[in-house]
């Protein structure tokens, strides 16, 4: 896939649906908070729907949401786990020694985040796939559907997904880093503006889905 092209599409597809069309920024500002409406919209957008889904459907979005949040937290408990596992135990140690080397007491707990992080960064990867496989065949069960998640990456190439994966992540972050900041206001524009990234990662990450050819008809046999 093309990462420059489908970071400029995603930006301009966030900037299509909040740009000059204030009621609908307003009411997605709104949904930040009333998080199951967000994550509905963004299951509008993973469908592959163009233009950007208008506020026509309201319980369709909320009970779409919440799906969606129940696979994210079930996606959540490896990382959950690992947290727990590794931080906690890496707390435990720190503390249990006798030592009062500082070294010796972060270390434990370094290496447990880093472990968290990785662990973290692999379901991240797994998720991206199976939320988009659940919003357009419309079962929960798709979205842990394995086999096709991994088949889907294999065809967009590991290194390639991850790739893609890291760019949209270094945008999102060097724009929140440089909204941080701005004294006082700067949060109050993360806030505003976050209907916007939530809207351009959930395009790109379809833009990564669709990235993958499909496969063309079987050829109709010759007429006798």
């Amino acid at each position: 896939m093309d990462i420059g092209k489908s970071l400029h599409d995603s930006s301009e597809y966030a900037k299509d649906v909040v740009w000059g069309k204030w009621v609908r920024w307003i009411l997605l500002i709104f949904c930040t908070l009333f998080f199951p409406l967000l994550l509905g919209y963004e299951v509008e957008i993973y469908r592959g729907n163009k233009p950007a889904p208008d506020w026509c459907k309201l319980e369709r979005f909320f009970i779409e949401g919440l799906k969606l949040f129940i696979i994210e937290l079930i996606y959540a408990i490896p990382v959950i786990i690992a947290a727990v596992i590794f931080i906690g135990g890496g707390v435990v140690l720190a503390f249990s020694g006798s030592t009062r080397d500082i070294l010796a007491m972060v270390g434990p707990i370094l290496i447990g985040v880093l472990i968290t992080l990785i662990v973290a960064i692999v379901i991240g990867l797994v998720e991206a796939m199976g939320v988009v496989r659940f919003a357009r065949l419309g079962r929960m069960g798709e979205a842990f559907n394995f086999g096709a998640i991994f088949e889907t990456i294999g065809k967009i190439g590991w290194f390639s997904y991850i790739l893609a994966m890291i760019a949209m992540f270094i945008v999102v972050f060097i724009i929140a880093v440089i909204l941080s900041f701005i004294p006082i206001l700067g949060p109050i524009l993360l806030f505003i503006l976050a209907p916007a990234l939530a809207i351009f990662a959930a395009q790109y990450i379809t833009l990564i889905y669709d990235s993958v050819p499909t496969e063309a008809p079987p050829a109709s046999p010759p007429a006798a």
